[in-house]
């Protein structure tokens, strides 16, 4: 499309091919970015690029999170067992520190926006 003078929203909107309905998706209850490097990863499942997208969207603010795992899986829709799974994968491939607060605490999770190649 060739630019003449300034473009209307209208225009650019009329070639969208993913349509949100409802309330305005920016401030609804916000979005999390998630990126492209952990998207198109082969080394991580779904349910592990879910999981990172979660610990993301809990951590907008801080540089670290500390959800509970019953937390995150019912947010994730899945048990705590499967959530642990992919906290540990996400471990295991260099994207996620888990550090232990004790019995009763909910650990604290760093994020690593900058892991090893995956």
């Amino acid at each position: 499309m060739e630019l003449h003078g300034p473009t209307h929203i209208g225009d650019i909107l009329k070639d969208r091919n993913i349509i949100l309905k409802g309330a305005d998706a920016a401030t609804a209850k916000g979005f999390t970015q998630v990126p492209n490097f952990l998207l198109k990863s082969k080394k991580l499942s779904s349910g592990d690029k879910l999981a990172f997208a979660m610990l993301l969207s809990y951590a907008w603010q801080n540089d670290f999170c500390f959800p509970g795992q019953i937390r995150l899986g019912i947010d994730m829709g899945l048990h705590e067992t499967n959530v642990r799974r992919h906290l540990k994968s996400l471990e295991a491939n260099g994207l996620l520190t888990i550090k232990r607060r004790g019995q009763g605490k909910t650990n604290i999770y760093e994020l690593n926006l900058k892991p090893r190649k995956l």
